[in-house]
């Protein structure tokens, strides 16, 4: 765990109850977050990534999640437990969120203006004068043009990269510790995708914040990240420096990830390698490794006990005992030899 970490996430577990039946999401999820650190938050849907983030900014149902053990640290303090008022006081101010979709997560009825403006009032306690002022300079910062007319826009006169914009613009609006981006780039055509993360990194660096970047993309990873973590049915299944898991994946689902890339030169023909069958159900789940009946390196052990995460190298962890066999069977891979 980092030290003096902005967050810091310990042995989270949490549970759905819907119609009787248990349904649990995360299993013991631990990481912590530096002061100026981006850490991404890899996997395919299902698997946990944004159940962590809505448990951090506390805004899961409360009538059918419940957090089982484990603590979310801010700063020192413990979000778990706190009241509703007091969660308040941190969203949009201490922790910001962007989340997938802007078009559903922004309000159609009121002017973007409007919105960035209550998230400033409601924190910062100003004249609408000056949080309508902090609006138009909100715009000016994510580099929406015209942002004196654009604050008396609606969504949907918008389109999706400055949707997106307005989002970060509102997230950002009161300086907070930590921005959580939820697949910020889902929708967006590949020159946006690239303006909105160069955005959101200048912005990381002018406030001094940490990201908590969640994405299945791994292409987004090695642009933007500093650590990344892979997560597969609610459980962290490998963590590291980026340059280090791409250079030594360790994990059989790790290296799925890593094979479905496109490659270049030699291995750039032929079809993409895909990972066989889907997440499983999480009130479904197998003995031992989940990701065992997917996994190509499996074997008699792996389904006996769940792996426990294991060093591979400094800051490097791995929950695979086959991890071995994994980095051999991907030295040769492409991609793998590229960060090596």
């Amino acid at each position: 765990m980092t030290s003096n970490p902005v967050l810091s996430v310990d042995m989270l577990s949490l549970e759905f109850r819907t119609s009787g039946q248990c349904v649990h999401a995360l299993d013991k999820v631990s990481f912590s977050l530096a002061r100026g650190e981006t850490l991404s938050l890899v996997g395919e849907s299902g698997c946990g990534k944004s159940v962590t983030a809505m448990a951090i900014m506390g805004l899961l149902p409360k009538n059918s999640a419940r957090v089982t053990s484990g603590s979310i640290r801010l700063d020192g303090t413990n979000l778990i437990g706190l009241s509703e008022r007091q969660m308040q006081t941190i969203r949009g101010n201490r922790i910001g969120m962007v989340f997938q979709d802007p078009m559903t997560s922004l309000n159609p009825v009121h002017t973007i203006g409007m919105q960035i403006a209550e998230a400033v009032r409601r924190h910062k306690h100003v004249s609408k004068k000056d949080a309508w002022a902090r609006a138009r300079q909100m715009l000016e910062r994510v580099r929406i043009p015209d942002a004196a007319n654009r604050l008396l826009a609606y969504p949907h006169e918008l389109s999706g990269g400055q949707r997106q914009r307005v989002m970060i613009a509102i997230a950002l609006a009161c300086d907070p510790e930590l921005l959580i981006a939820d697949e910020p780039t889902t929708a967006l055509d590949v020159t946006v995708q690239a303006q909105i993360l160069e955005l959101i990194g200048e912005l990381k660096t002018e406030l001094g914040m940490s990201v908590l970047l969640i994405t299945h993309d791994l292409g987004v990873v090695a642009a933007s990240a500093d650590r990344m973590m892979v997560m597969y049915a609610g459980r962290i299944v490998e963590e590291g420096p980026v340059e280090r898991v791409f250079a030594r994946p360790s994990h059989g689902y790790t290296a799925g990830l890593l094979r479905s890339l496109p490659g270049h030169g030699a291995q750039r023909r032929g079809l993409l390698a895909e990972i066989g069958g889907t997440v499983p159900r999480l009130d479904k789940l197998v003995e031992g490794c989940v990701y065992a009946p997917r996994c190509a390196f499996a074997a008699g052990p792996c389904t006996a006990a769940l792996p426990p995460p294991r060093q591979i190298e400094a800051g490097h962890r791995s929950a695979c005992i086959r991890h071995e066999a994994v980095f051999g069977a991907m030295a040769d891979n492409d991609i793998v030899r590229s960060w090596a």
